[in-house]
């Protein structure tokens, strides 16, 4: 039985009770938390640095999966990595040097993840797939929650899992956007392993329970 990972995006939390929130997650079934650092100029909007990540460090009890949409992240690798970063997944478009950077990702002991924007193809990914721990498909476009779900990412996420087959890689497919209950096993049939649920999970009366029945869902994907 695939084990499908649910990570909910921080980003649709509540900022005023952020500790309620992440007791919350904890207590869920979910599996990571999903942190965006935006930085206004990579995508058109802010999000929040690293004192929020930091608190949220303090609190979590599960994996931090953290996105970052921002110009040159080389400069905060070693920032991220001592906030506590898990996962640390870089930008494909925002990268000169793709494969130094997740050496240095590496090198700091992080898993290292690459993502891509709905327009960018997943051939791009072929000359480093064996060096990347996690691929995250942009399944909306990044900078805002709650964007309606790009359908074309379906045929990228095969395009993608054949290659990770073909290479013999272990690498991890997350997807990020619109992600709901409706599209969960359609996702997971085409190759995810990860799904990051927002304000699918935060805006529900019962996000607990959102998470349950999500987990459920991709449960029976074999």
């Amino acid at each position: 039985m695939k084990n499908t990972l649910i990570a909910p995006s921080v980003l649709a939390a509540d900022f005023a009770n952020l500790q309620r929130e992440i007791e919350m997650i904890n207590a869920s079934q979910a599996d990571w938390f999903h942190i965006d650092i935006m930085d206004g100029v990579f995508v058109p909007n802010i999000s929040f640095g690293m004192p929020v990540l930091e608190a949220i460090a303090k609190h979590a009890k599960k994996p931090l999966d953290v996105h970052l949409m921002i110009v040159d992240p080389d400069r905060y690798i070693k920032t991220f990595a001592d906030l506590g970063a898990n996962n640390l997944t870089v930008h494909y478009e925002a990268c000169t040097h793709l494969h130094r950077t997740l050496q240095a990702i590496k090198a700091e002991g992080m898993k290292a993840g690459v993502a891509l924007n709905p327009h960018t193809s997943v051939s791009v990914l072929e000359d480093v797939i064996q060096d990347i721990d996690l691929v995250c498909l942009m399944s909306v476009n990044p900078g805002f929650g709650g964007q309606s779900f790009i359908e074309h990412t379906y045929k990228k996420i095969r395009q993608l899992k054949e290659m990770i087959v073909k290479t013999g890689a272990s690498t991890l497919i997350e997807i990020d956007g619109g992600v709901n209950s409706k599209n969960a096993t359609p996702l997971v049939e085409a190759g995810a392993d990860v799904l990051v649920a927002g304000n699918f999970v935060f805006r529900a009366e019962n996000p607990t329970q959102t998470i349950i029945d999500l987990k459920q869902i991709v449960a029976t994907v074999a």
